[in-house]
């Protein structure tokens, strides 16, 4: 089976865009479901073991870049050097295929005003549409995201629900309850490794988007995007919208 993990970078909230970053991404990895139990897991258990001295940690870029927590340790110069070194080695070794979705709200909202899609809705519709063409029936996929709060949950199963009964414009619903099985809300303290390397993979993502400067593990991620047949990546593993 194959799983489909996702995380999000920036609020899709259309009716206050913050300035410095209004943007919202939709992302993650796609993953055969024995390895992400298996071999991702055991390799960013031994990440953590190498870097922190135990495994019970759990990854978040959130709190990874204020020092918080956990991440205290890396306020300190070498500490920081070694922990960016030894993660960017683990992104670039993991197999894994990345599909993000990206939006500018602000061009959103000028374009389409009151008629304008939720960010959210619209990138879990474009991810869901990504991830089943890559599933190839009679074998079926699984989406797995993060839980947040009782109603940020109920939103999102209930997008669920309304691609399981509309489709998309390119997937019909049949096709979607062929090859999707489900929707899985899981807690962050679960520590499940593929939910952690879908929220280090969205930042980056946002980062590029929005224009900052390129950093290694954007580099890193370019390779792991889902590409089309002639190896292009822009439309096929990250969409950008409006277009």
């Amino acid at each position: 089976m194959k799983m489909l993990f996702l995380d999000e970078s920036g609020d899709h909230n259309l009716s206050k865009i913050d300035s410095q970053y209004p943007l919202f991404v939709l992302g993650g990895i796609i993953v055969d479901q024995a390895y992400a139990e298996g071999e991702m897991t055991n390799q960013m258990n031994a990440f953590k073991q190498k870097v922190f001295g135990r495994n019970n940690i759990v990854l978040h870029t959130a709190e990874i870049v204020r020092n918080q927590n956990d991440f205290y340790q890396l306020k300190d110069r070498d500490f920081r050097a070694f922990f960016y070194q030894e993660l960017n080695h683990l992104m670039r070794s993991l197999q894994y295929t990345v599909v993000a979705c990206a939006i500018r709200k602000e061009n959103h909202l000028s374009r389409y005003g009151v008629a304008a899609l939720d960010p959210y809705l619209l990138s879990l519709d474009i991810l869901v549409e990504r991830f089943g063409f890559d599933v190839n029936y009679p074998h079926t996929g699984m989406i797995v995201a993060e839980r947040r709060d009782d109603t940020l949950d109920q939103q999102l199963e209930l997008a669920w629900l309304n691609l399981k009964i509309q489709g998309t414009r390119y997937l019909s619903a049949q096709q979607i309850k062929q090859r999707i099985s489900g929707l899985n809300l899981r807690s962050k303290k679960d520590n499940i490794a593929g939910l952690q390397l879908a929220d280090l993979v969205v930042s980056p993502i946002g980062r590029h988007v929005a224009g900052k400067p390129e950093k290694e593990d954007f580099r890193i991620i370019r390779q792991k995007f889902r590409r089309n047949y002639k190896g292009v990546y822009e439309g096929f593993g990250l969409v950008v919208l409006p277009k």
